[in-house]
């Protein structure tokens, strides 16, 4: 069984890609967005630590979870400015 606290604590150390969050049956939409973004926001914050010390280190994970965003029909640019209730 998930353990979805656990998964959107720390993403990396449950799904091998995003797009294993993606075609995840346990979770709901709302759930699989929760650890992405969760996920989106830790790779930044690698990318960004990246930079300053040693770069090329950790595969670019950014665009996979962006296009998993996707792939559940999520858009961050438009999810927030136009909250339409589908």
């Amino acid at each position: 069984k998930m353990d979805f606290e656990k998964a959107k604590l720390n993403p990396a150390a449950i799904f091998k890609s995003p797009q294993e969050v993606v075609s995840s049956q346990e979770l709901s939409r709302e759930q699989k967005i929760e650890i992405l973004r969760r996920w989106e926001q830790d790779a930044r914050l690698m990318e960004v630590a990246e930079e300053e010390s040693m770069p090329g280190l950790q595969p670019k994970l950014l665009q996979p979870i962006r296009d998993a965003l996707h792939a559940l029909n999520y858009w961050p640019d438009t999810e927030h400015s136009s909250p339409s209730k589908a």
